[in-house]
């Protein structure tokens, strides 16, 4: 993975959010403010719009990654994605090229990153339900390509999300709904079902 195939997935990361726009503003809307389809939408055009095609520091193009998605991203899953670029920043900081393993550990550093500057955990129906889910039960592919990394991600990531419906929410506005909140996916763990799946799109497609 270089420069390139980031700004690639980036791309595919964007229709997806275009596409299901309308359904996590649903999800949003049920406990939230109802605005989360229109946030990653913004986050993600401010990414593409400013992204740094002549860098080769794949560090640099994270770090930036991050800065740009959070002052496009008016939310607070805008602020905890851009976390978890800089937490893959830090892990790629000088390369020009990763490799499936080196891949798989800049994504555990981001979610990583993302536990330790929110202090949440899995089970909390948030976003870390997905991205947990698609780095603890993938170490064992991680050497065996991207190919196989990604797809594996994406169904792992895709039953992280799926689970959240059977969970309560913890933080955050949808807290004070309690019980209520059985039986709905987080929108957030969408989200983090949808990055994987644009990876898994972009390597197997």
């Amino acid at each position: 993975m270089n420069t390139k195939d980031i700004l690639k997935i980036n791309e595919i990361i964007e229709q997806l959010m275009i596409e299901n726009k309308e359904y996590l503003i649903e999800l949003d809307q049920l406990f939230g403010d109802g605005d989360l389809g229109i946030s990653m939408c913004q986050g993600f055009r401010g990414l593409l719009e400013n992204f740094n095609r002549d860098e080769s520091d794949i560090g640099k193009v994270f770090i930036k990654m991050g800065r740009d998605f959070n002052e496009s991203a008016p939310s607070s899953l805008g602020t905890i994605l851009s976390f978890g670029m800089i937490g893959m920043a830090k892990a790629t900081k000088g390369k020009e090229n990763l490799s499936s393993e080196e891949l798989y550990d800049a994504i555990k550093a981001g979610v990583d990153n993302i536990v330790s500057k929110t202090g949440s955990k899995e089970g909390e129906k948030t976003i870390l339900d997905s991205l947990i889910s698609a780095v603890e039960n993938t170490e064992g592919v991680k050497s065996e390509g991207i190919e196989k990394l990604a797809a594996a991600m994406a169904k792992e990531a895709d039953k992280g999300a799926e689970e959240t419906k059977n969970m309560i929410s913890k933080h955050g506005r949808a807290s004070y709904h309690g019980e209520k909140t059985l039986g709905h996916m987080d929108g957030g763990a969408y989200v983090g079902k949808l990055l994987f799946e644009a990876l898994d799109k972009y390597y197997n497609k």
